[in-house]
Parts: structure tokens; C-alpha cells; sequence
């Protein structure tokens, strides 16, 4: 199998103590891993979250730094944690407990998606599994850790915004979804200043409801020190096409919600570092 993506990593340079996370918008598939799934190129592509990682140009257009897979999701899943095996993917996988997510078919490596059923043609091996997981998903992790470290030795803060996106979701349920791991990844304050920029901007917005957020903030999130992180989850019929393949009419909105959030927060965040260092 060919070598895993990296991810790409912009460094810092603007004046807002924001890092953006890009997980699972990575399109670099080789011909080898499309030739090992039922289904080829169309089944993999439909575990991404489609062009997100563009609708955060107006946002990185400010300086901010990001890490954004370009392994894609369906090949290692950096929004899992290691340990979050699913033995029908991994042949000769310990047998231990399964994660909800990793039992749900959505471990590290996705075993099926309700589509297109069951993925793989044959199993991984813990091998080839350790690969894909030093070759992407450790630097992605690695990636954010630096960017948080040098986001807050300027700032004394930083905030993790992790940028997903959602299939539409069922009636009632609004079209952002902020989480913040229940509150163990970021103050509540800022959780509920993001739904407050989200519906100034015009999207109906729910915090935790029902993406409360996965590895990326669960593991990078800690406001006790400071470092808070937030998943954004967006319905795909607000920026995508009818076909969601393509940008639609929604795509600068969607965009300009991400940069708001960004400045919002960033400056509530570096108020209220301000304030508490002047008491």
C-alpha cells in the first residue's frame, strides 16, 4: 500500500489565538486503497466531510494556524483515538472492549457506512494498521499539539475549532451543532458565545445535540489550562449542491460563518485573558 498523506500544517501568523482542525476532509487516495473496498472510490468518498477543508479559507486568510488531513478518512480516521479498533477491520486485533463509535462500524479505520455496507475486501493487520497510524494520524495529533503550544506561550490561551460536516439532519434538529464534549473541552462561556455568533450569522445553532464532539477535542481540550476546543458540525445542504458533490449557492455564507466564529471567539477569548491577568 502506498504511503498515507501527511497532514498539511499552517503555521500561525495572525493576531487571534485560534488554531483550526481539519479532519476528515482528506482526498489523496491511492489506487491500491481503492482497489481494496467493495464499492471503489464512491464508498470511501462517502465518508468524507466534502470541501471543508476550502470553506476555511476566509478564516486561514487571517493568519490562523491549521492542521487539515489529506490521508482520507476511510484509510485512518484522525478523529479516533488509537485504541479505537474494530476487530472485523484489524484481523489479528486483540479482542478487548469496543468504543461506541468503533463498534457502530466508525473506529479508527471505518468498517461500513450505512450506504454502501461493509468496506474492505480483506481485514488490516496491526501492522499495517501501526503504518497508517505513524504515517497519518500521530503527525496530525503532533501538528495540533505544537500549533496549541505556540498559540498560547504568545497568547497565554488558545481555542481548538475542529470543522466537520454533517449529512441533513432530521427535522427539528438546526443546522450547526457546537460541541464541547459536555463541557469537559471548553468553558461554557465560550460554547455558548459560539451558538450566539452561529444564529447572529443566521444559522440555527444546538450545543451537543447530537455531535457532543469526538477525539480531537476530547483529547486537546483543556480549559482548566486554558486550551479550549469546539467542534462545529454543518449541514452539507447549506453550502453544498442538490448533489452534494460541488459548491452551491450557501458556500461564502457557510464560509463567513467560520471566519465570525473565528474572530468572535478569538477576541472574547483574549478579553476575558486580558481581564482576568489585570485583577
Amino acid at each position: 500500500m502506498a504511503p498515507l498523506s501527511p497532514p498539511l500544517i499552517h503555521r500561525p501568523r495572525g493576531d487571534l489565538p485560534v488554531i483550526l482542525s481539519v479532519p476528515h476532509s482528506g482526498r489523496d487516495y491511492s489506487p491500491e486503497l481503492i482497489a481494496s473496498a467493495h464499492g471503489g472510490r464512491p464508498a470511501l468518498a462517502s465518508l468524507e466531510d466534502p470541501l471543508v477543508d476550502r470553506l476555511a479559507w476566509r478564516a486561514l486568510g487571517r493568519g490562523l494556524g491549521a492542521v487539515v488531513a489529506r490521508a482520507p478518512r476511510a484509510a485512518i480516521d484522525c478523529n479516533r483515538g488509537e485504541d479505537e479498533i474494530d476487530p472485523a477491520v484489524i484481523g489479528d486485533a486483540p479482542r478487548g472492549r469496543l468504543s461506541a463509535r468503533a463498534r457502530g462500524g466508525l473506529g479508527i479505520v471505518p468498517a461500513r457506512t450505512a450506504r454502501h455496507g461493509y468496506l474492505w475486501k480483506h481485514p488490516l493487520t496491526v501492522a499495517a494498521l501501526e503504518q497508517r497510524i505513524d504515517q497519518a494520524h500521530r503527525p496530525f495529533h503532533r501538528g495540533l499539539e505544537e500549533l496549541l503550544a505556540l498559540t498560547v506561550d504568545r497568547f497565554g490561551c488558545a481555542l481548538l475549532l475542529d470543522c466537520h460536516s454533517m449529512p441533513s439532519p432530521a427535522p427539528g434538529i438546526p443546522p450547526v451543532i457546537i460541541g464541547d464534549a459536555f463541557g469537559r473541552s471548553a468553558g461554557r462561556w465560550l460554547s455558548d458565545a459560539a451558538l450566539a455568533a452561529a444564529r447572529a450569522n443566521g444559522f440555527g445553532a444546538r450545543l451537543n445535540d447530537p455531535f457532543a464532539g469526538g477525539h480531537v477535542i476530547e483529547r486537546h481540550g483543556r480549559p482548566r489550562a486554558g486550551v479550549h476546543a469546539l467542534q462545529l458540525e454543518i449541514d452539507r445542504a447549506c453550502y453544498l449542491d442538490a448533489e452534494r458533490a460541488a459548491p452551491g449557492p450557501g458556500f461564502d455564507d457557510v464560509a463567513r460563518l467560520i471566519d465570525a466564529l473565528v474572530l468572535m471567539l478569538g477576541e472574547l477569548l483574549l478579553e476575558r485573558r486580558f481581564a482576568v491577568a489585570a485583577e
